[in-house]
């Protein structure tokens, strides 16, 4: 398989038994880092399998891109023998990754004592909704819900005039994926030292409520507050994308160089000696009123004047691009982010990785496989007998793909 075992997780073998997006996006990054990621799946397949777009009904665009580099095992877990097969596939794993609730997990008997027992070195990571020590545990919970539990949704209304609104991107689903990408490679990291394995809960909820008061909780950090839990900077209705006289245009005074290189360029009026553009504090408390004046004079020149202006002037500014023209952007194309490959499935474009490493870097695998396409190899490389797999394909607890 393309790509597979090369990059700095090449040898580390993921047993990875989440579905939608939450779970495959961190997977993902462990398959484009080069570790064996094996997916297994129910006899119905990921959700995501079937979102279209895609040529192939059963795997969608989105599908073979956050699966990209897996290997796909199909087994019936609510049958013993499969289970039993899953427990030996976890005597040869590093990371056991599910994304069911607690109690549906412990259902199938595939806690983390089982696994444990299986393999004293696994790493068991649980990604769901809420953590199981609270009130939450049980609810479920998909990327809107999460997203209106958090407090981005009231976040957002700040900016459309009370109107609630979600963010258009899958925000905590894919923030909490990097979460938990990035906490089972602490904790492979902390393996390397003491030779234990370990169980690391990755909550959605507390991992968006963590995500949002980076920068919002401000005033109630103190107890008692000094003030509310928001940015003002962030939430004022003048914080938008600037109107130029032909467009719009992202720019970013943020410090004092910034503002000063700004006054210059266009030419120190006298509403620029105002107080309340003289530092970051007074700035901030006047944040409306500042952002209000800065859109004034925007509107003033075309974009491509203040792209030309504001470069010389060394203040942030970028053009609004849309996803379509990111397709083409000339510093993606420079760098090499997109990647085309022909594949059984056409020719298809996938998004770079985006972190580099000088000596390991990863590479892109394969689209999503088909569902059960490599069970009977995964099997093998256990040591069964053709004639022990075709028994559990009988059993009904083992898929194989369908030939095309």
């Amino acid at each position: 398989m393309s790509g597979r075992g090369q990059g700095p997780l090449a040898g580390v073998r993921i047993l990875d038994l989440t579905s939608v997006l939450m779970g495959p996006y961190a997977t993902q990054i462990f398959a484009d880092l080069g570790a064996d990621v094996i997916k297994v799946e129910s006899p119905d397949g990921d959700t995501t399998r079937y979102l279209p777009p895609g040529n192939d009904p059963a795997r969608g665009g989105m599908f073979m891109n956050v699966n990209r580099g897996k290997r796909s095992i199909v087994l019936d877990l609510k049958q013993p023998a499969a289970r039993d097969v899953l427990l030996t596939l976890a005597k040869t794993a590093d990371v056991f990754i599910h994304s069911m609730r607690a109690q549906a997990i412990a259902r199938l008997g595939l806690d983390y004592a089982a696994l444990n027992a299986a393999n004293p070195r696994i790493l068991y990571a649980n990604l769901y909704g809420f953590a199981r020590s609270g009130p939450y545990r049980d609810y479920p919970a998909y990327d809107d819900i999460v997203q209106a539990a958090s407090g981005i949704v009231d976040l957002q209304a700040r900016l459309s005039k009370g109107e609630p609104t979600y963010l258009a991107t899958v925000v905590a689903d894919k923030v909490a994926g990097l979460t938990g990408a990035y906490a089972v490679m602490a904790a492979l990291f902390a393996r390397e030292r003491d030779g234990m394995g370990q169980e690391i809960e990755v909550p959605m909820f507390e991992t968006l409520v963590s995500f949002a008061t980076v920068e919002h909780l401000c005033g109630s950090l103190f107890v008692p507050p000094l003030g509310p839990p928001e940015y003002p900077r962030a939430t004022s209705e003048a914080r938008r994308p600037y109107k130029t006289s032909d467009g719009y245009i992202g720019v970013m005074i943020y410090n004092d160089k910034h503002w000063r290189s700004f006054f210059h360029a266009i030419g120190d009026p006298d509403w620029s000696k105002d107080p309340m553009f003289a530092s970051m504090r007074s700035r901030t408390e006047n944040i409306g009123v500042v952002l209000a004046r800065v859109a004034q004079v925007m509107e003033q020149r075309s974009t491509e004047e203040w792209i030309i202006l504001l470069r010389e002037a060394q203040i942030p500014a970028m053009a609004i691009a849309s996803l379509s023209d990111l397709l083409h952007d000339p510093h993606l194309v420079a760098t090499g982010f997109w990647e085309e490959r022909d594949t059984e499935e056409g020719l298809l474009r996938f998004p770079g990785i985006p972190t580099s490493f000088s000596r390991t870097p990863g590479a892109i695998g394969d689209p999503g496989p088909a569902l059960g396409a490599d069970g009977r190899a995964i099997l093998a490389e256990t040591g069964l007998s053709d004639e022990a797999i075709d028994a559990l394909v009988d059993s009904g607890a083992l898929q194989l793909a369908q030939p095309a």
